[in-house]
C-alpha cells in the first residue's frame, strides 16, 4: 500500500474516532441548510405537490368513470333495445354516447362508448363513422379489443376494401388467441381470401381453425370449405 493510501485511510480513521472532527462536520452541514433553506423548501414543496397533482389526478380519474358509467346505463339500455338513435344522441333526460364519449372521453366508460358508436354506425350501415369511431377506441380488455378490430374489418368488407378488411380480420384473430373468438375471425379472413382470389392462402387460414382450434364451432365448416377449395384449386391454375 502506498504512502498516500496509508495518509487517506488513516484521516478517514481518525475522523471516525475523532469527537471534534465530527462536529465540525455536522456544523458545516448546518450551515449549508441555513444558507439554502429556501431553495430546499421550493423543492420540497414542489415533491409534494407532484405527488398530491397524482393521487388527485387519479381521484379525478375514478370520480369521472363512476360519473361516465352511470350515464351509460340508459345509453346501453337503449342500445339493447335496438333504440339506436336514443342511444347514441339520449331521451331528454338522459344523455347519449355521443355525449358520454365527447364529455368522459378521457375515462374507461368514455372510450367504451365510442365502441358502442361504433357498433350503432356499423348497424345503420354508416361504414366510414363506424370505422372511425372503432379506430379511436383503445382497452386492454381481451374480448373487446379484437371485437372492436373485427367490426372495422366488416365495415372494410362492406366498403369493398378488401386489403384492409383482411388486415383488421388477422389483428382480431391474433389479438389474445382463444378457441371462442378467434375461430370466428379466421373464417371471416379466409373469406376475404377467398374474395380476393387467393386460394392457396385461404386454405392455410382453414388449416389454422381446424388444427389450432379443432373442437371449435367453425372447425366443421373450415373442413368443408378446404375442401371445395382444393377441388376448385386445379380449376383455378
Amino acid at each position: 500500500m502506498s504512502q498516500e493510501v496509508k495518509e487517506q485511510e488513516a484521516n478517514k480513521a481518525s475522523a471516525l474516532e475523532n469527537p471534534e472532527v465530527l462536529v465540525e462536520k455536522l456544523t458545516s452541514f448546518e450551515d449549508y441548510l441555513e444558507k439554502h433553506t429556501k431553495q430546499i423548501a421550493i423543492f420540497a414543496g414542489a415533491v409534494v405537490l407532484v405527488i398530491a397533482g397524482f393521487f388527485g389526478y387519479r381521484w379525478y380519474q375514478s370520480t369521472e368513470n363512476e360519473e361516465a358509467q352511470k350515464q351509460m346505463f340508459s345509453a346501453v339500455y337503449y342500445f339493447e333495445a335496438d333504440s339506436l338513435n336514443k342511444a347514441l344522441n339520449g331521451d331528454g333526460s338522459a344523455i347519449g354516447l355521443k355525449s358520454i364519449a365527447e364529455d368522459y372521453g378521457h375515462t374507461k366508460a368514455g372510450k367504451l362508448a365510442k365502441f358502442y358508436i361504433g357498433a350503432i354506425y356499423l348497424k345503420q350501415s354508416k361504414y366510414q363513422d363506424a370505422i372511425d369511431n372503432l379506430s379511436g377506441f383503445h382497452s386492454d380488455d381481451l374480448l373487446i379489443s379484437p371485437r372492436a378490430n373485427c367490426m372495422i374489418g366488416d365495415a372494410y368488407l362492406e366498403l369493398n376494401d378488401l386489403d384492409h378488411a383482411l388486415e383488421y380480420y388477422k389483428k382480431a384473430a391474433l389479438h389474445a388467441p382463444n378457441k371462442f373468438f378467434s375461430p370466428r375471425y379466421l373464417m371471416k379472413a379466409a373469406l376475404v381470401q377467398e374474395l380476393m382470389k387467393n386460394y392457396s392462402e385461404a386454405i392455410n387460414t382453414y388449416d389454422q381453425v381446424i388444427e389450432k382450434y379443432y373442437d371449435s364451432q367453425e372447425a366443421p365448416d373450415a373442413r368443408k370449405m378446404k375442401a371445395r377449395l382444393e377441388q376448385m384449386a386445379p380449376a383455378s391454375n
